[in-house]
């Protein structure tokens, strides 16, 4: 789903980054009274597991791959508009270190799984969840069809921004400038892909966290949730203590963080938990090697097979710009030239995880400082 650049023209980038910017900049807004308690270190661990989670390559009946984006999860613990910094945070690092999505189409990117997906994703969530307990398993299903319904939401997005490419940039003889799919060919091949595969890992990782967290930390799942009961059948008092004046769950106007930050009661999570994961994530990192084939729409212009959409040549705009950013340090998620790849895998996910982390740190600081200030 990560968009490179020159398959989208310098006009649908900059006007999807514009729509973009006011959501990143709510989102500084929203967050800031994450960062003044004891949760920056979890909205870093949601960028860095983003990260790590989208190294994870799934297989594809038709030969390409996939992957999972895990913006619903973080969503679901810290708010959607904690989701937009984490998501953004990653895709940021992303591009450019490792080559993983184009700096031009950053915004397009960040829009899709960093504003579409955790909405939607968040929306779908606390619809299925209604009136039930923070440890009930149909909370971690509702969690988990969010996961789903956010990710094809975002796979749709982005099939719609490469399909009208052909239409609306293109020669005097319809030959297409960028992106050479058209609608036909981007929907059946983003939405199905989603929908069959990337979908379903989407669910079962979303479903499997939150499982974990009610058996053994629900601390964390009481940050964004502060008067959902714990235990019970929930009933309609759950659902009233839930929705805070914005519609969020238990908050007085932000993204969930605010109540639990005030509640003196709500105890504190441990973190234990969160880095023994990631560490147990970077390890399996190389797996995402056995996938054989590349996303669609990630091809490089050498790649791409353009006699499959009735062209002679890669259009000019995208071959030109293909290469407008080449300083990627692990490009491709490596640095030893494909000699010993699933090395490359390993320090390229430590090193992500690494500096994904101390940005959101970086950025949490920033937001408290300018806060204090103020």
């Amino acid at each position: 789903m990560h968009i490179p650049d020159g398959y989208l023209s310098p006009q649908t980038c900059a006007a999807i980054t514009a729509a973009t910017v006011p959501f990143w900049a709510m989102a500084s807004r929203r967050v800031k009274r994450v960062v003044t308690t004891q949760y920056v270190p979890l909205l870093a661990v949601g960028a860095a597991s983003c990260f790590l989670v989208m190294m994870f390559n799934v297989p594809v009946p038709d030969g390409t791959t996939a992957h999972a984006v895990g913006a619903v999860l973080v969503a679901v613990l810290l708010g959607p508009w904690a989701a937009v910094i984490a998501v953004s945070v990653a895709l940021a690092i992303q591009a450019l270190f490792f080559g993983d999505g184009g700096v031009l189409a950053y915004g397009a990117n960040s829009f899709n799984m960093a504003v579409v997906m955790p909405f939607v994703g968040y929306g779908v969530y606390r619809l299925a969840a209604r009136n039930a307990s923070l440890t009930s398993p149909r909370r971690a299903v509702a969690a988990g069809l969010g996961g789903y319904v956010g990710i094809n939401a975002a796979a749709l997005c982005a099939a719609v921004e490469f399909g009208v490419q052909p239409d609306l940039f293109h020669r005097a003889d319809g030959t297409p400038l960028y992106a050479p799919f058209h609608l036909a060919h981007t929907i059946p091949a983003m939405v199905g892909t989603h929908l069959v595969v990337a979908g379903l890992v989407e669910m079962v990782l979303t479903i499997g966290a939150v499982r974990y967290l009610q058996r053994a930390n629900v601390a964390v799942l009481r940050i964004n949730h502060p008067r959902v009961p714990d235990g019970g059948n929930g009933g309609r008092g759950a659902e009233v203590g839930a929705v805070g004046a914005d519609g969020t769950d238990g908050t007085d106007g932000t993204d969930g963080t605010d109540g639990a930050a005030d509640a003196g009661a709500t105890p504190r999570p441990g973190w234990r938990w969160a880095f023994v994961g990631l560490g147990v994530m970077v390890v399996l990192t190389p797996l995402g090697l056995l996938a054989p084939g590349r996303a669609f729409g990630e091809d490089a212009p050498q790649d791409l097979d353009v006699r499959r959409y009735h062209l002679d040549a890669v259009p000019s705009g995208l071959r030109h710009y293909a290469g407008f950013f080449h300083h990627a340090l692990f490009d491709g998620y490596d640095f030893t030239n494909d000699a010993h790849p699933a090395l490359g895998y390993l320090a390229s996910a430590a090193f992500g995880l690494l500096v994904t982390g101390a940005v959101v740190w970086g950025v949490a600081t920033v937001v408290r400082l300018a806060s204090a200030d103020r």
